[in-house]
């Protein structure tokens, strides 16, 4: 080896050695804290400790309403959502940029064949035409010699991993939301039931006051309130028959189904079991940190920031030169029969240098954009964890107080359980009427509606209350 050859050699593998070390642009070292706090406290500041604990909350929680029905729209829901499914075709396509922006860091060829014949002049001396044949292949290389290309890898690897934290953002909100519109079906089926028995204990006093209007002993506005009483109930009962049909219309879209998909699936349902899931008597909540790591937003906004950071060394990079490695091996004749002949090849190898000296205003702007859109990044990730924080503690105290209000309601309706067994008595007696006792079956039946729905409130809290943690989703 000659010592020109000898010296390119060295100077070539010291280029591939410096390409090797040198990353321009701040390395990422982490989200900056946030509520440290806050998030540095064994409870969250809404935690009154009576109906929750801090024992790490189970990923898929809806099982523990014990609602096999509800467990069951969750799993299809989770598998065949068209809204899961773009969520999840969005992830391919980021992971499939990382890929393109790995492949881009390394050679890249192409071979090459070509036949060609060169006619000269109007004569018919075959001398005065050429054929020419040969065969190549060429490869360029651009070495990272400041590190542009990893950083363009590092920030398609982040959003990578961002895209990936928003599928499972995507897979809590949907479990939330089969839950809340599964809680609010059985509400208005349960609230159905309950006017199906007003509407015929109504029908009952009616016909009973207007046979005391024919006997005389009953005033006709007294009938006429009675009338309008029924037919409230009625319009009520309408207005129930479409918001079930449209509770069971959107838990259909919920699960990938069209609409009447679920009605006898959750009609039968219903007529084994009218009652509302029974919320677990201890809610495990965990504790503020670990809803850095549970929140799938918080990962996102934070994977977003990594990218941003790398995104200011992939622009700095620009303020370099750039070396580009061009290479060729091809074989070349006039006569087919002796192209891969030992002589007729030809090796080419070029070591091109390029810097774009007149842009430093324009990539200096692109550092700032970076700058920017790094320091956008900071801020984003900073509210995304205070929002959650607040999230959470906004649901702990509904679910707490709701929890309080239930109590009541059930001290309400067994009074007004109690007030129909004392009218029975009375009734058996002789000391009321029947239309007194019908009163109170009335009254005893909006009570228990209005339990219905504290319940359902309460159940709809504690839904709110696990997506506000986080839940609903398993790394994959």
């Amino acid at each position: 080896m000659t010592m020109t050859s000898r010296t390119h050699s060295l100077g070539l593998a010291l280029l591939v050695t410096l390409a090797g070390c040198t990353t321009v642009g701040p390395d990422y070292k982490g989200a900056p804290p946030v509520a440290a706090d806050a998030l540095g406290q064994s409870r969250f500041a809404r935690d009154d400790g009576a109906s929750s604990s801090a024992t790490p909350a189970p990923a898929q929680w809806w099982r523990s309403l014990n609602d096999a029905t509800l467990d069951a729209l969750v799993d299809d829901a989770l598998r065949d959502s068209p809204t899961l499914h773009a969520a999840e075709a969005r992830l391919r396509v980021a992971r499939a940029s990382l890929i393109q922006q790995e492949a881009n860091r390394r050679p890249s060829g192409s071979a090459s064949a070509l036949g060609a014949g060169v006619w000269q002049g109007p004569t018919t001396d075959q001398s005065n035409s050429l054929q020419l044949y040969s065969v190549g292949f060429d490869a360029t290389w651009e070495a990272d010699l400041f590190g542009g290309g990893r950083r363009a890898v590092e920030a398609a690897s982040a959003q990578a991993q961002a895209v990936q934290a928003d599928l499972a953002d995507a897979q809590v909100s949907l479990a939330a939301e089969v839950a809340a519109a599964y809680v609010e079906l059985r509400a208005q089926q349960a609230r159905r039931a309950l006017l199906q028995r007003t509407a015929a204990g109504d029908a009952q006093v009616l016909a009973l006051l207007r046979q005391r209007r024919a006997q005389g002993t009953a005033r006709a506005d007294e009938v006429e309130q009675r009338v309008q009483q029924a037919e409230a109930t009625q319009g009520a009962l309408s207005d129930l028959a479409a918001d079930i049909a449209s509770s069971l219309d959107r838990l259909a879209l919920l699960v990938g189904q069209a609409p009447g998909a679920l009605d006898a699936q959750l009609a039968a349902a219903a007529s084994a079991s009218a009652s509302l899931p029974a919320v677990p008597a201890n809610v495990a909540v965990g504790d503020p940190a670990a809803l850095l790591q549970r929140r799938p937003d918080i990962r996102a906004a934070e994977r977003r920031l990594a990218g941003r950071t790398a995104d200011i060394g992939q622009q700095t990079a620009k303020y370099f030169p750039k070396l580009s490695l061009l290479g060729n091996i091809g074989l070349a004749a006039t006569d087919p029969g002796q192209l891969l002949r030992a002589s007729n090849l030809a090796l080419i190898a070029v070591p091109y240098l390029s810097w774009n000296v007149l842009d430093f205003g324009r990539t200096a702007a692109s550092v700032r954009q970076a700058e920017a859109n790094r320091d956008e990044a900071v801020a984003n990730y900073q509210a995304t964890v205070l929002s959650a924080l607040q999230d959470a503690n906004t649901a702990l105290a509904r679910f707490g107080q709701q929890r309080q209000a239930v109590q009541h309601l059930l001290a309400q309706q067994a009074s007004a359980g109690r007030t129909v067994e004392l009218t029975q008595q009375r009734r058996a007696a002789g000391a009321a009427s029947q239309i007194d006792l019908l009163d109170a079956q009335h009254q005893d039946a909006d009570a228990r509606a209005r339990t219905v729905d504290g319940q359902a409130q309460l159940l709809k809290n504690f839904v709110s209350l696990q997506k506000s943690l986080g839940l609903g989703w398993t790394a994959g």
